[in-house]
């Protein structure tokens, strides 16, 4: 699909609207013809002392009616063709917002926040410009030009209308040659706004690093080049405006100094009369606005092309997770997953980060996911998710093929906590609350007491009503991750994926949450990652990764008698706390010292 169809298939929609605003256009027009007309009337007729006081009356109610259809005419062109622009703007960033809710979480590694984020608002406005602003211009700039030169031709002179329209000519070839050159620096010029966009969103997500690391001159250096680059390549199409735009000015002053000589000339020799030279000018003022409209009409529809092209970049992504033909309704999952032979790819790697996972997890089974960071734990519970594509036979849910079972119904199902913890710009109830259709207090309120957080939430001063911040930056690890659970728990779903939900929390708070889900998961899938030991050691089934394999499967029992890969890191832990405790205790024993010395 081209640029013309894309859009076209918008301004289809809207054709009733558009065909209103150009003959609303059209009559403008043509009334706007009639002054210079009647002006021309009014002078000869003052000139040869025919007209009287009725027939100025008469002409000044004209003129009075053609400024009444006028103020009207221009009101209804701009609600229809301007409103129609401002709506297929929206209905583009609808359709593009909806296209990319289904894109795959590997489009998003791929492609910048920033330059999306350009795509959703610059772009569409240059969009915008070109199917309103533009097209009016070029249709009024097409039919002004044509009915002028015809009133010029047949109401006063035909040789001097033909010697005005020579510059005209030159106007037209120019901005055709001037548009071409102007869409790709003008793709170019978003290009560098895009960049811009994304440093500036990655440095304002990032500044608690920023600052930690003391970057804040490299950072305004690096912003300070890319802000640079985008001033560069905006003053590029600024420079080629500036320079078209004054010759345009220096062409119709031409075309006004031929008038004032040749028709002051044939004025003077009677060829013409003094109320039609008159008339001319107003005529050779009219065509001022055509040919300013046709380069800007130029100017809007190649910086439109330019960002036209950008938005169906993203329309011919493709959605790589979508349901397949051989889907199949259901109405909910009971929790039973099976891993049969797993093994994934990810896009650009050359190793298998997953390889040939063998697992059966029952209903209502607790299973613990435990490895070394990067040995794909994370991986294995998307796979569950259907954030990835897996082939077929791969991962079984309730007996049935994990591509055969709608998203739609498959997430629903399933409850996730992920590793970022991500809370949105809004309160606390809200965000718990996320995953439902309504809001219910109550519920909101026992999903926090069983996450944990509900005596943190109420000590603040809006409480639940409390506005997090973006990405939740106003509350601590801890708090994230315990809103997050919460927000998990609200959905009482058959099967609930805690990703290393619980590395931010105290041990006390930890076991206080392990032993509500307890309670509130019976009879429901559990699947803990987890890097401490102590989060998942009563689990009934423990997995242990290692470089992408299922090197070990048991519970902690089994697993410690095999003194294998989980012994060894039970032992470790078990280590790493021992010393930590007499840190501890030899800090306390030394500040014990040191305040009886003072003492």
């Amino acid at each position: 699909m081209n640029s013309f169809q894309f859009i076209g298939q918008y301004i289809k929609r809207h054709g009733v609207r558009y065909a209103a605003g150009i003959l609303t256009l059209f009559i403008v027009d043509f009334a706007n013809l009639l002054i210079p007309k009647i002006t021309g009337t009014v002078t000869d007729g003052l000139t040869a002392q025919t007209f009287g006081w009725n027939d100025i009356l008469r002409c000044l109610i004209q003129i009075l009616l053609v400024g009444l259809v006028l103020s009207l005419g221009r009101f209804f062109w701009r609600f229809f063709l301007f409103g129609a622009s401002r709506t297929i703007e929206m209905e583009i960033r609808n359709d593009m917002f909806r296209h990319l809710e289904k894109m795959s979480v590997e489009y998003y590694h791929e492609h910048k926040t920033g330059d999306l984020m350009t795509r959703f608002t610059s772009d569409l406005n240059s969009i915008r410009m070109a199917i309103g602003p533009a097209i009016m211009c070029i249709f009024d700039a097409s039919v002004m030009t044509v009915m002028v030169i015809v009133q010029m031709m047949y109401y006063v002179n035909f040789s001097l209308t033909m010697l005005v329209l020579i510059p005209m000519v030159l106007i037209c070839v120019g901005e055709i040659y001037y548009g071409k050159i102007m869409h790709s620096k003008y793709r170019a010029r978003q290009d560098a706004v895009s960049d811009l966009t994304d440093f500036v969103q990655e440095s304002f997500s990032g500044i608690r690093v920023i600052k930690a690391f003391v970057r804040e001159r490299a950072q305004l250096r690096a912003f300070a080049k890319a802000n640079q680059n985008t001033m560069d390549k905006n003053l590029i199409v600024i420079r080629l405006q500036a320079i078209v735009m004054p010759l345009l000015d220096v062409v119709i002053g031409v075309s006004s100094l031929i008038t004032l000589i040749y028709g002051g000339y044939l004025a003077l020799t009677g060829e013409i009369t003094l109320g039609r030279f008159v008339a001319f000018n107003q005529y050779i003022n009219m065509l001022v606005w055509p040919m300013l409209a046709a380069g800007n009409a130029i100017n809007m529809f190649s910086q439109g092309g330019a960002s036209i092209k950008r938005i169906q970049e993203v329309f011919a992504e493709k959605p790589e997770i979508l349901d397949r033909e051989e889907v199949e309704p259901v109405d909910s999952l009971e929790g039973n997953i099976t891993f049969s032979h797993l093994t994934f790819l990810h896009h650009g790697m050359t190793e298998p980060t997953l390889k040939d996972i063998n697992l059966e997890v029952p209903a209502g089974t607790t299973l613990a996911i435990i490895g070394r960071t990067g040995n794909g734990k994370s991986t294995l519970v998307n796979l569950l998710l259907h954030l990835y594509n897996t082939k077929p036979g791969m991962i079984l849910l309730d007996g049935r093929d994990i591509n055969t079972i709608p998203l739609k119904t498959l997430r629903e199902n399933i409850a996730y906590v992920p590793q970022d913890n991500f809370l949105f710009s809004d309160t606390l109830s809200s965000n718990i609350a996320f995953g439902m259709e309504e809001e219910d207090m109550d519920q909101i309120v026992r999903a926090a007491k069983a996450a944990c957080i509900h005596d943190n939430i109420i000590a603040f001063p809006e409480g639940y009503n409390t506005i997090v911040g973006e990405r939740g930056v106003t509350l601590s690890g801890g708090q994230k991750q315990r809103s997050s659970i919460a927000r998990a728990l609200m959905k009482d779903a058959p099967i609930l994926i805690l990703d290393d939900a619980l590395s931010a929390v105290d041990t006390d708070t930890e076991e206080h949450i392990l032993q509500n889900l307890k309670q509130n998961r019976a009879g429901k899938t559990t699947i803990l990652i987890a890097h401490r030991i102590s989060t998942i050691q009563n689990a009934d089934v423990i997995l242990v990764l290692e470089d992408g394999e299922a090197r070990e499967v048991g519970n902690h029992s089994e697993l410690m008698a095999l003194g294998g890969i989980y012994r060894d890191m039970f032992e470790k832990q078990q280590l790493e706390a021992a010393i930590g405790e007499k840190k501890a205790s030899l800090r306390r024993d030394m500040e014990a010292i040191q305040g009886g010395a003072q003492a």
